[in-house]
């Protein structure tokens, strides 16, 4: 019981994500929902909790870790990978590819409710299947070490711990 209390929601959250994959075949406009996915975590880190979301809330980690851990060749992830830069590199092409995908749309298609649910289900559905690559591959929740959304908190909460540093004049800062 103790083991479940450690790790919140990641018991069963993975249902969470099967769900969206499922109504967003049902009805794409279900896709929509991929702002709480892309949002939830962001809202964590600039409340001040880091990346909490990662660790305690993720659909797609308690996925990863639940469904993965049998097929998983178990590789460990190279360590360029989970080097900041190219954590950065990640998030830069994922944040591009988002925009550039979602202003194609809108541009082509006009701006719909339908048509932006669409872009957030293509990106989810397109990141989860990298996700299980990576974690069939490499450990089941590699794709954790790399997320851009993780490492968005990360930035976030070190933005934040900053601030905080020169805002306060009895913490020295570290300039």
């Amino acid at each position: 019981m103790k083991k479940d209390k450690i790790k919140g929601h990641q018991g069963w959250s993975y249902i969470i994500i099967i769900v969206f994959f499922i109504l967003g075949i049902v009805d794409i406009r279900f896709g929509i929902l991929g702002l709480v996915c892309m949002g939830a975590p962001i809202y964590h880190a600039l409340r001040g909790r880091g990346k909490i979301h990662c660790s305690k809330y993720c659909p797609r980690g308690s996925f990863l870790g639940k469904f993965l851990k049998k097929i998983s060749i178990g590789y460990s992830l190279p360590k360029w990978l989970r080097t900041k830069k190219a954590r950065n590199i990640i998030l830069i092409i994922m944040i591009s590819v988002f925009s550039t995908v979602l202003t194609y749309a809108i541009i082509t298609h006009g701006f719909h409710f339908v048509v932006i649910a669409k872009v957030f289900y293509r990106f989810m559905l397109m990141s989860f299947i990298v996700g299980i690559i990576i974690g069939i591959i490499f450990k089941p929740r590699s794709w954790c070490q790399i997320c851009p959304m993780g490492h968005g908190c990360t930035l976030i909460k070190d933005a934040k711990d900053n601030k905080s540093i020169k805002d306060n004049p009895k913490i020295p800062a570290t300039d």
